[in-house]
């Protein structure tokens, strides 16, 4: 069992993760919808890193458009299981700083495009690197965390 000290601060951290990916996310969005006309493109390094406003109704990356309340109902139910994981595991050996900074970035990448989904219908993407879909900040969070759990899941060659 992990010291309750530890444990608190593990929520504390994970929260702030969150809602730090959260508010960049909103900042970034918000920053580039009123900077930009939608479709609109700046280039920063000529045919290899732009900002370009899309509406992405799929998922991360947009792969999957148009399918509707699918990717509220199911990032809803995700991020209730996440929030619920962290908290039941809260005194867990198992639960590293590591897997609470990836799940951190996770859920705040969730909450950032669910809030998108849910008040606009779509989700802001403005970061184009020409030879990837579009994604913004919650979409490379996401990505992070995801990453940050299979590296830890792959064991250490020997």
């Amino acid at each position: 069992m992990r010291d309750p000290k530890r444990s608190q601060w593990d929520i504390i951290f994970f929260l702030s993760g969150v809602s730090g990916v959260v508010l960049l996310d909103r900042l970034t969005k918000n920053f580039f919808s009123g900077f930009l006309d939608l479709n609109e493109s700046i280039a920063v390094i000529r045919n290899i890193f732009h900002f370009t406003l899309v509406h992405n109704t799929g998922i991360a990356f947009g792969f999957f458009k148009d399918c509707g309340a699918v990717f509220i109902i199911i990032p809803v139910i995700l991020t209730g299981l996440l929030i619920y994981n962290i908290y039941y595991y809260r005194n867990s050996p198992q639960l590293s700083r590591t897997y609470v900074i990836a799940f951190s970035l996770i859920l705040g990448g969730a909450i950032g495009n669910l809030i998108d989904r849910i008040f606009l219908g779509y989700v802001i993407d403005f970061i184009d690197f020409r030879i990837w879909p579009v994604f913004n900040v919650a979409d490379s969070a996401i990505t992070i965390g995801a990453a940050i759990i299979l590296l830890r899941c792959i064991p250490a060659s020997k």
